[in-house]
């Protein structure tokens, strides 16, 4: 995927800006909704079960993120997917936590055998545990990888019939047939809560404008990635409370030529 490609769906985001629904976790909803508008996108942020199966009717695309789950959480997430099938908006599943406690998982297992999802992106330990593979994880972070981060995501594609976005250090992104490794960002990203579930929200973001979906995925992680790298290097000495803020900024300021100069995307051959 060229860099000039990332370039015009990320005008396009800016010009159409795509309304992403978000059923999202109380800890990132404010920095996710701020990170969606300083793109250009907008977001709304709305779980309750009388109404999310009427906001997806006006949406581009749908997160799923069951970062702090409720009961009634899980129900609106439920409703919210199975309007989108219908209607044919884009599901983005962002299975944080999977794997740490059981009803996590069985949560995740749930919203899968209900909802078609068609873009999963989590990360490796995540992903893993996801499709029952036993990768370690902590809290909600992933431990030392456990195994073959690629062939991991290929495996989770072909099974669950999706694009699949296992983020690390590179990013591997794939629907089974196709695979990219998208090597951009900075460690710093890993200071911050919440720039995972925001990077999930970017996702579908482009996926709201596209429906390629492998393409709308490595475009948004190369953006975000090319965005989190000027702002570390302006400010990452500072801490990340200042990469924070300027992350949102350089999310509304990066341009074609600083995605150009930056963007490092490789395709993996089968």
């Amino acid at each position: 995927m060229k860099h000039t490609d990332i370039s015009k769906l990320l005008e396009q985001v800016r010009e159409e800006k795509p309304l992403v629904h978000n059923i999202t976790n109380i800890v990132v909803a404010n920095f996710v909704a701020n990170g969606l508008l300083a793109m250009g996108a907008s977001p709304v942020m709305a779980n309750a079960v009388e109404e999310v199966a009427d906001m997806v009717k006006i949406a581009n695309s749908l997160v799923i993120n069951i970062g702090t789950l409720t009961s009634t959480q899980v129900e609106a997430m439920l409703i919210a997917g199975t309007a989108a099938n219908h209607l044919g908006v884009p599901v983005i599943l962002d299975p944080v936590g999977a794997g740490a406690t059981p009803y996590r998982t069985e949560t995740v297992q749930r919203i899968l055998k209900t909802v078609k999802v068609d873009i999963l992106r989590g990360n490796s330990a995540e992903v893993a545990n996801v499709i029952g593979q036993n990768w370690l994880i902590k809290g909600v972070d992933s431990q030392e990888d456990g195994g073959d981060v690629v062939n991991l995501a290929q495996t989770a594609a072909r099974k669950l019939d999706c694009v699949v976005v296992v983020t690390g250090k590179d990013d591997v992104v794939t629907d089974g047939n196709e695979t990219f490794l998208v090597s951009n960002g900075d460690a710093i990203l890993t200071k911050v809560t919440g720039t995972g579930c925001l990077v999930s929200s970017v996702i579908a973001a482009f996926a709201g404008i596209t429906d390629q979906r492998i393409h709308a995925a490595v475009a948004a992680l190369s953006f975000y990635g090319v965005a989190a790298e000027i702002a570390a290097e302006k400010v990452g000495h500072s801490g990340p409370g200042s990469f924070q803020i300027e992350l949102l900024n350089q999310l509304a300021n990066v341009t074609k030529e600083e995605i150009g100069k930056h963007s490092r995307i490789s395709k993996i051959e089968s």
